[in-house]
């Protein structure tokens, strides 16, 4: 992170703790590290994005229903899913500070730590070239308070040594990863080079498995007959669901369940404020799609991705090409759609080495960060592994009825019906399939079953709470009213989310009659939208307060409000708008319209 970047996030923590968006957990008992509260401000900026996807994804559509399940579900689930065994990220402990490190991570960490910063001043820009006799007076040195225990630090004379050694050599670092390796690095011939831990330098221990999901145990009995875990992800539980859901909402393939709720991981590492957290909120979607082979059965042709395809309405003939790329689209609208354009997101399509093994495809929504560009969203085609999993594991059949596809079906022939197995199997010799399973697969197929297939994008409501803060924030130079120049701090958060719609202020707090009429104008907004009234300190001093949280109107009651200045502009106010700072006036009659209009 450039030194622009950290002042940049630095400022909008600052802003974020003084305004009350988001607290410390525990704070006052020297608080909880991957833990975080949401203050007055937060609360409402978490649930009106929490509202607009609800509204986008389920009440703006007729195909998506949504889920509220509970936290902690039987353990069996979590077998079936697969994070039993496999969800786990490499760690790393540092043998001196004896602090954890998540080792596919460790480069970004290093890059973050002063003493890795302070290094770097001593290495000739754009090289990965310096004098030995640098680093070792930075050892004797400022390495003490900074890398207490890197080898470098605890036995400088040693370590540059052979170090230099090395260099002349013509084996020296080969880039800033191996330069730090070296540093940390005592007796090369003995242990090889060292990987140092970001903390204090020491070495850390090889990576490790480490499971992620938090265990727990449910009962009045600790055992291992009553194991649970707290839910890493919610996307398990809608699909635990899908058959009591499909049964009791009269919804039909294709159609998805939404699900809003709380997920805990242990992580390692947590970092990055309140980007990577132990405790977070998923918003996610698994949309139900035929599989590919029904489609092609029921319409003759399956229709694929092609550059310039009509995504504007979804088709019959749509194979789940068409439908990731849709949801991508989908999904690309909503960010728009609560200020997060083109301009701050970007997308890595994952390569077929870095897909889940049961992903046909993921396409991951990226935010500019000043920390980096990192994840907000991620879209995956997950084929049938999860309902296939818990069918198996429950023993329950999860499978649908298709009336189209069995009407569809037995319209063939048994020579059409040999003929479309011979294409499967011939299709899928390279996934290990025998024929057998080919053909009990198409047979069922063939009597109008079939174990739908999923597009899932999942989003992490307090990144993206995180994300809209960063983009928001902004910092300009104006002037006041006695031609003062000062610096502005402004969120430019889009009205749909921001956390106050409207501020009220009287005037002046000592006139009875200015209060009155503001009090009353409060009054007849706030039944329709979140207003905060402040009477207090200079107007200028309430705009700027208001600027900070947000909010992108301000609404001011003054003497021509009460006719003091003539019937004129008699029951009128001043309306401010927050990021032109432009004032109008306009009757009271039709503020609550002007402002609806703008906020919905």
């Amino acid at each position: 992170m450039s030194k622009e970047a950290q002042q940049r996030m630095e400022k909008i923590v600052s802003l974020c703790k003084r305004r009350g968006f988001i607290f410390q957990s525990s704070e006052i008992y020297g608080g909880l590290n991957g833990f975080w509260d949401y203050g007055p401000m937060g609360a409402e900026l978490k649930r009106n994005l929490r509202d607009t996807w609800w509204q986008t994804m389920t009440r703006d559509r007729d195909d998506v229903v949504g889920l509220d399940a509970s936290i902690i579900m039987h353990p069996t689930v979590w077998t079936a899913s697969g994070h039993v065994d496999t969800f786990s990220d490499p760690m790393s402990t540092c043998k001196h500070c004896k602090k954890l490190v998540r080792s596919d991570q460790w480069w970004a960490m290093m890059a973050e730590q002063k003493w890795t910063q302070s290094v770097a001043e001593l290495v000739e820009s754009g090289t990965n070239r310096f004098q030995p006799a640098d680093l070792l007076k930075w050892g004797k040195g400022k390495g003490k308070q900074l890398a207490p225990n890197l080898a470098l630090v605890r036995n400088p004379d040693v370590t540059i040594s052979w170090l230099a050694e090395e260099i002349e050599k013509g084996r020296g670092p080969a880039d800033a990863t191996e330069l730090y390796k070296f540093l940390a690095t005592e007796q090369m011939a003995i242990t090889g080079l060292v990987t140092p831990c970001p903390h204090c330098g020491g070495e850390l221990t090889a990576p490790r498995p480490f499971n992620l999901m938090f265990r727990s145990h449910y009962g009045p009995v600790e055992s291992e007959d009553n194991i649970c875990y707290l839910r890493p992800e919610t996307a398990q539980a809608i699909f635990v669901q899908f058959k009591n859901v499909l049964d009791s909402s009269r919804v039909k393939v294709p159609f998805g369940i939404a699900q809003i709720g709380k997920a805990f991981r242990n992580e390692i590492t947590p970092r990055n404020y309140t980007f990577r957290s132990r405790e977070f909120e998923q918003m996610e979607l698994e949309f139900f799609i035929r599989p590919d082979d029904a489609v092609r059965l029921i319409h003759g042709h399956v229709e694929k991705w092609r550059d310039g395809a009509d995504l504007s309405a979804p088709s019959p003939t749509w194979g789940w090409e068409m439908w990731h790329r849709y949801w991508v689209d989908q999904r690309t609208k909503y960010y728009d759609s609560v200020g997060l354009g083109t301009d701050v997101l970007d997308y890595h399509w994952q390569k077929p080495e870095e897909l889940a093994h049961y992903a046909r495809a993921t396409v991951d929504i990226l935010f500019k960060f000043p920390f980096g560009t990192e994840e907000l969203e991620g879209i995956a085609a997950r084929g049938d592994f999860d309902l296939s999993q818990h069918q198996k594991f429950s023993g329950k059949q999860l499978e649908v009825f298709d009336e189209e596809l069995k009407a569809a079906t037995d319209k063939l022939s048994d020579e059409q019906k040999k003929e479309f197995i011979d294409e499967l199997f011939e299709g899928r010799k390279c996934a290990d399939t025998t024929r057998e399973e080919i053909s009990v697969y198409a047979d069922k197929l063939f009597k109008g079953f079939y174990l739908p297939h999923v597009i899932e994008p999942s989003a992490g409501l307090d990144r993206m709470a995180l994300a809209v803060l960063a983009a928001a924030f902004d910092e300009e130079t104006v002037t006041d009213e006695k031609g003062k120049a000062e610096t502005r701090t402004v969120l430019r958060l889009h009205p749909r989310i921001a956390p106050v719609k409207c501020a009220i202020f009287p005037l002046l707090k000592n006139r009875p009659e200015l209060v009155a009429k503001a009090r009353e104008v409060e009054a007849s907004l706030r039944r329709h939208m979140n207003v905060f009234y402040d009477e207090a300190g200079a107007i200028g001093r309430r705009y700027r307060r208001q600027d900070e949280i947000g909010t992108p109107f301000c609404v001011t009651v003054d003497f021509d409000t009460i006719g003091e200045n003539g019937p004129e502009k008699l029951d009128t106010v001043t309306l401010r708008h927050r990021d032109s700072m432009q004032q109008e006036r306009i009757p009271i009659a039709e503020l609550r319209a002007r402002l609806e209009a703008a906020i919905l």
